[in-house]
């Protein structure tokens, strides 16, 4: 973490970090802040590509994500409700078939009412939630819910594909950033 000035900002210990990349990190209300990326330890802890931070850097234990996804976390987005919505490359979470999105509670354990089991058909690289709760994601995936998506499509706030917002001639590349416009 860095000072408003550029500075290193020496209160923030990370120790020994993560053992490979991270790629994402969202800052909660609450000032916690959660990585994903390539890792699968912090600070010597076993944590399956997905960690919660407390405010001075330290590892916050009572995020249990040790046995989390089962590759890569490349988005992170954080709902009004706290809960935790993460794409990526993974096809589980916690031993559960998610198709590279998944929601989280806000302990770590994965939200089964979001039903993303048939998910998408390769890397969600990006995420933004609506206003009204939707959710936008991004990515490589040429499919979402067995349905052609080219590389953007809209979930609705249970998980199920939004068939409204149709994107099936979509990108033809890789979707890595969303942002909402105020309209």
């Amino acid at each position: 973490r860095l000072n408003t000035n550029g500075l290193l900002d020496t209160s923030f210990n990370s120790s020994s970090g993560a053992n490979n990349y991270v790629s994402a990190i969202a800052i909660q209300s609450d000032g916690k802040i959660l990585i994903g990326g390539g890792f699968t330890t912090y600070a010597g802890t076993q944590r399956q590509y997905i960690a919660r931070l407390n405010t001075n850097g330290l590892l916050d234990t009572s995020f249990n994500s040790s046995s989390g996804a089962n590759n890569t976390v490349s988005s992170i987005a954080i709902q009004p409700d706290g809960k935790i919505l993460i794409g990526g490359a993974f096809t589980s979470y916690s031993g559960t078939q998610r198709q590279r999105i998944a929601r989280l509670n806000t302990d770590g354990s994965l939200d089964t009412s979001f039903n993303s089991s048939l998910g998408a058909n390769n890397t969600v690289s990006s995420i933004a939630i609506q206003p009204d709760g939707k959710i936008l994601i991004g990515g490589a995936f040429t499919s979402c819910s067995g349905t052609q998506r080219q590389r953007i499509a809209r979930l609705n706030t249970d998980g199920s594909l939004d068939d409204t917002f149709n994107s099936s001639s979509g990108a033809n590349n890789s979707v890595r950033a969303i942002s909402i416009q105020p309209d």
